[in-house]
């Protein structure tokens, strides 16, 4: 049957997360942020927000996406976090090293159209300059209509390889 196909190549983290439900010790978190905290930051698998920011669960909102860009479902989220969870705060983190940077938009529309796929209808907010998108980003919530004015708005750069978080002004 094709669903248990698909679901035979997750079995590792089914397993894990079995396993991990034995030890689980936050069934108590709501979903408020305790230090009123969001971090927006990148996909990118070698970053553990939390751990890397001296947080733990239930602590603060993470939103991962592709760069750490702020798109539009990340002010959408942001809203939300906002509003109805508790956020105060909001930390753009994107990261050294970062496969964003490495690609424009029209490289990866030309390598999905190697594969038959047409995907000139998305916008997957490539970044040339990190430095200039950060600010740009930090420049679109400061501006944005629908969060606070006094939202609290930091960018740092995330260094994959040293592990410090360096502050970028506006």
């Amino acid at each position: 049957m094709f669903i248990e196909h698909k679901v035979s190549a997750f079995d590792d983290v089914l397993t894990a997360s079995r396993e991990n439900s034995h030890r689980f010790a936050h069934p108590g978190l709501t979903g408020r942020a305790a230090r009123g905290l969001a971090v927006v930051t990148c996909m990118d698998s070698r970053i553990d927000p939390l751990g890397l920011l001296g947080l733990k669960p239930g602590d603060a909102k993470i939103l991962r996406n592709a760069g750490a860009r702020v798109t539009d479902d990340v002010q959408r989220t942001l809203v939300l976090a906002v509003y109805v969870l508790g956020v105060e705060r909001v930390l753009l983190m994107p990261h050294t090293d970062c496969g964003m940077t490495k690609v424009t938009d029209g490289d990866v529309h030309d390598l999905t159209a190697r594969h038959g796929v047409d995907t000139r209808s998305l916008e997957f907010h490539t970044v040339p300059d990190q430095i200039a998108a950060l600010r740009r980003d930090l420049t679109r919530l400061k501006a944005s209509p629908f969060l606070p004015d006094d939202l609290a708005v930091c960018g740092a750069i995330y260094n994959v390889h040293t592990g410090m978080v360096v502050p970028v002004g506006a």
